[in-house]
C-alpha cells in the first residue's frame, strides 16, 4: 500500500486556504441585500416600552452639550417614535414628576391611528419638557408618563435618558427660546408739570352815577 501524504505549506497552501476563509463571505453575499447582517440599524440610546400594543421606541430627552446644564426655569426636548398596533388612540398627555411642571404636546395631543407609526424624532423638538423644576445634566434620567385617550395612564411611566447634545445628538435642536415681554420703563422723582392756573376773569368796572 502506497501512502502519500501532502504538507498545507508554502504560496499553494497559503492560497487554498486563502479560498476556504471566502466562502463565507461570498455565500453571505449570495443572500442578498436584504440578509439581517446587511440591514442598516440606526443606533440609538434612547429608551423603549410596549403598552396595550402602543410600542414607546428610542424615548430620549437633548441634554445640554457635555459639561454644561440645562437650569431650572428652562426648557427641554423629547424625542420619540410611537407605533400603534391596536384600535385607534390618542396621547392626551405627558407629565415628568419631579423633573417639569408640564409638558407640551404638538396641537396639545396627538392621535394615533390603527397600525399607524408618529415620528416625533426631530431634528426639532416637537414635545417639550416646560419649566424645568430642576437641572438637567447629560447622563442622567427623567420618568415620564404619558396617559392615552382608550389605553390609559402608563402608572409606572418610562425611565429615559438624558443625551448629552455631543457627537450623533450634536444634530438635533433644543426648544426655541422664548421671547422676552417688553417692559415699561417708569423714572422715579419725575414731578409731573401742573396744569395752568386760569387767569381770573375781569372783573367790570362800576358804572358812573349820573
Amino acid at each position: 500500500m502506497i501512502r502519500s501524504s501532502h504538507r498545507i505549506g508554502g504560496p499553494r497552501g497559503l492560497l487554498v486556504l486563502a479560498i476556504a476563509a471566502l466562502i463565507p463571505a461570498l455565500a453571505g453575499c449570495e443572500a442578498g441585500t436584504n440578509a439581517p447582517t446587511q440591514q442598516f440599524h440606526q443606533p440609538t440610546d434612547g429608551t423603549g416600552k410596549v403598552f396595550h400594543n402602543i410600542a414607546i421606541r428610542n424615548v430620549f430627552v437633548l441634554g445640554a452639550p457635555i459639561g454644561q446644564t440645562i437650569g431650572i426655569g428652562r426648557s427641554a426636548g423629547i424625542f420619540l417614535a410611537l407605533a400603534n398596533n391596536g384600535s385607534a388612540d390618542r396621547l392626551v398627555k405627558i407629565s415628568a414628576p419631579g423633573t417639569a411642571r408640564s409638558v407640551t404636546l404638538p396641537g396639545g395631543s396627538v392621535r394615533l391611528g390603527s397600525q399607524q407609526t408618529i415620528l416625533l424624532t426631530g431634528p426639532a423638538p416637537k414635545v417639550i419638557l416646560q419649566d424645568l423644576i430642576r437641572p438637567l445634566t447629560g447622563g442622567s434620567t427623567v420618568r415620564l408618563v404619558l396617559t392615552f385617550q382608550n389605553a390609559g395612564t402608563m402608572l409606572n411611566g418610562i425611565t429615559v435618558p438624558v443625551m448629552p447634545k455631543a457627537q450623533y445628538y450634536s444634530t438635533f435642536s433644543p426648544p426655541p427660546r422664548p421671547s422676552p415681554s417688553p417692559t415699561v420703563t417708569r423714572h422715579r422723582g419725575a414731578t409731573p408739570t401742573p396744569s395752568a392756573t386760569p387767569s381770573p376773569s375781569a372783573t367790570p368796572s362800576p358804572t358812573a352815577t349820573p
